[in-house]
């Protein structure tokens, strides 16, 4: 599946919920939610597109991706 957007997705589980939680950081506010790994992963597209709709509508800023977010003080994957 490919998407004309660009922002960091995370998405996780919510055992509350009982369904998967897809969030977009760098979009205040957005958010999705899905059965399944693929349905959350295509409703967040969808959110994504509205967000950017009603933020042009609305006149404010839509901010520019930036890839993956910089976690510095993140402890690294090394597994040795």
């Amino acid at each position: 599946m490919s998407s004309p957007y660009k922002y960091e997705v995370i998405i996780y589980w919510s055992t509350e919920d009982e369904a998967y939680i897809a969030e977009v950081p760098e979009l205040s506010g957005c958010a999705a939610d899905g059965a399944t790994y693929a349905e959350v992963l295509a409703n967040v597209q969808v959110i994504i597109a509205e967000w950017i709709d009603t933020a042009k509508e609305l006149g404010r800023p839509i901010p520019e991706p930036k890839g993956r977010l910089d976690l510095p003080d993140a402890i690294p994957w090394n597994m040795e």
